[in-house]
């Protein structure tokens, strides 16, 4: 029988394992496939190129240099920017690369006054570096008030963590009129589209190279790596997933936006909706 009870812990299934930790099986095997020279080359030119998105592979070798002492060609350079989902020519994360089957949709956004929550909704992706390799992270955030309403890591870029996140956001905190992303083939495909199309909510979607069409979630990323990413530096996939759940729900509460008057988007969101039911 104590041999039995000894034993027993070893015939939990990896699946069940990973449920009770709250981990996807893809993340229990997923084992980054580059070097540790490649990491922190990737971990230096995610930094140079949040500092200044518009640096292109010369201006970056020429920082890796001079800042961190790394000398490095353009082409080795190039090839890590791919991964990591960056290029100069659309200052903005290319992580979502589009596909030709998928349908398109225009952009709405263009001179829109956006004037109360649940107006508009909008959607990105951003690489994340960890101490051994690195995730993505997609977030939902509503764009009268900076909310975010949603968000999943994953590590890899199909479709599923978004559809998830988009789900969640739904669930809590209804409908959007307008929901806003970019061309990515993980939103135009139609697993994600349809859960817009089902409850008729409009489609807009960011002309192809225009980085400001989605400015929001842009400003976004640059303050969660630079207030959390970088000053953690975490290790694996569930300690960066619990420290961004921290830090989510101290940027929703707390953190005040000069844009909003220095208000918390948590005030904004709930607040003008208070007043609208007192009205």
């Amino acid at each position: 029988m104590r041999k039995k009870l000894l034993q027993e812990p070893e015939s939990i299934s990896i699946s069940r394992q990973c449920l009770l930790l709250g981990l996807s099986r893809h993340c229990y095997y997923y084992k980054p496939a580059l070097s540790e020279y490649d990491l922190r080359l990737m971990r230096a030119i995610d930094e140079v190129y949040t500092e200044d998105p518009t640096r292109g592979t010369r201006r970056i070798s020429a920082v890796l240099k001079r800042g961190y002492g790394i000398i490095i060609g353009r082409y080795k350079i190039r090839k890590l920017m791919r991964i990591v989902g960056v290029s100069a020519i659309y200052p903005k994360p290319r992580l979502s690369m589009p596909v030709k089957e998928h349908k398109k949709y225009p952009y709405l956004l263009r001179g829109l006054d956006i004037k109360y929550p649940n107006h508009v909704w909008s959607t990105d992706i951003t690489y994340v570096r960890l101490k051994q390799g690195f995730v993505y992270l997609v977030a939902i955030i509503d764009w009268y008030s900076r909310k975010v309403l949603s968000w999943r890591l994953s590590t890899s870029l199909d479709s599923g963590f978004c559809v998830e996140a988009l789900k969640e956001a739904l669930e809590k905190y209804g409908y959007p009129e307008i929901f806003n992303t970019d061309q990515g083939s993980q939103f135009t495909s139609e697993v994600f589209t349809k859960e817009l199309i089902d409850r008729n909510i409009l489609i807009s979607m960011d002309g192809k190279g225009r980085a400001l069409d989605n400015i929001f979630v842009e400003r976004l990323w640059r303050t969660v790596k630079y207030q959390n990413i970088y000053i953690n530096d975490y290790r694996t996939v569930k300690e960066c997933r619990e420290g961004l759940k921290s830090y989510f729900t101290f940027y929703n509460i707390h953190r005040e936006h000069s844009s909003l008057d220095y208000k918390s988007p948590d005030e904004v969101y709930y607040g003008y909706r208070s007043i609208k039911r007192a009205v």
